[in-house]
């Protein structure tokens, strides 16, 4: 079907392409990533890969797909004590995404999918997917793309991945330093070494928040020093297969009406 970025279409193509069509909102945030990596990091990288997965999907996906501006503010509160971040609270995060979907079911969409870059908007995506189903005639999905990585289902990293031990997302180590890398290598500084980075508490099936913890950290995870542009593009194609065949699957899904 047809892929249509919103901020190029005028009101009638919308208007005509909107009630059928699933809706793709990429969340980014801007915020310090270490001492190396630029602080559009994670909206670079969560734009990029719906970018091109939305480019994939669409020959084989059975309704049109309309691409929204990225959303590169995300909630990074946890980053003011290393400066360089621009933050939106949770509270407030939570609401623009509502009202973002109530922009879309009121310019006749139905069916909207968030595609979340960063860790901290985990809570507020979720809040405001609930929230606008419930308060809007809209079906609204999320998912976290580095998930696809990593989630249920998508094996245990070994095999062909070029770097299997290195955690996934992080925070400007290994692997988004990668990411990085193959994306926009211009803006790269050298990679810290630090071969044996803080630890912090790990408790299984627990999502652990402290400030304290970041600070142990100085602002980013495990040794970037090893990250390569081909680790960064095989973990990019990765991605971007599976966020392909999920939007595939978002938009076949039939909501009983």
């Amino acid at each position: 079907m047809t892929l249509l970025h919103w901020a190029d279409c005028d009101r009638e193509t919308l208007r005509q392409h909107l009630p059928s069509a699933l809706v793709v909102l990429p969340v980014g945030a801007v915020e310090q990533h270490g001492p190396h990596l630029p602080t559009g990091t994670d909206a670079f990288i969560v734009e990029a890969a719906v970018e091109a997965a939305v480019r994939q999907a669409a020959p084989s996906a059975p309704r049109d797909l309309v691409l929204a501006p990225t959303l590169r503010f995300g909630a990074s509160d946890h980053h003011f004590p290393f400066g360089a971040t621009l933050s939106l609270t949770v509270e407030t995060l939570t609401q623009v995404l509502v009202d973002l979907a109530r922009s879309v079911a009121a310019a006749g969409g139905r069916r909207m999918l968030i595609v979340n870059g960063h860790g901290g908007n985990r809570g507020a995506c979720h809040a405001a997917s609930a929230a606008a189903a419930s308060r809007h005639p809209l079906s609204v999905g999320h998912l976290d793309y580095w998930q696809l990585l990593t989630g249920p289902g998508d094996g245990d990293r070994t095999g062909e991945d070029p770097q299997p031990s290195t955690p996934i997302p992080g925070h400007a180590g290994a692997f988004e330093t990668s990411m990085i890398a193959h994306l926009r290598p211009a803006p790269v500084s050298a990679a810290p070494h630090r071969p044996s980075p803080p630890t912090v508490p790990d408790v299984p099936d627990v999502m652990m928040h402290d400030n304290e913890i970041w600070r142990h950290l100085d602002g980013y995870t495990d040794d970037p020093f090893g990250a390569s542009a081909e680790a960064g593009a095989w973990w990019f194609a990765r991605c971007v297969a599976r966020l392909s065949e999920r939007i595939i699957a978002v938009a076949a899904a039939e909501v009983p009406s």
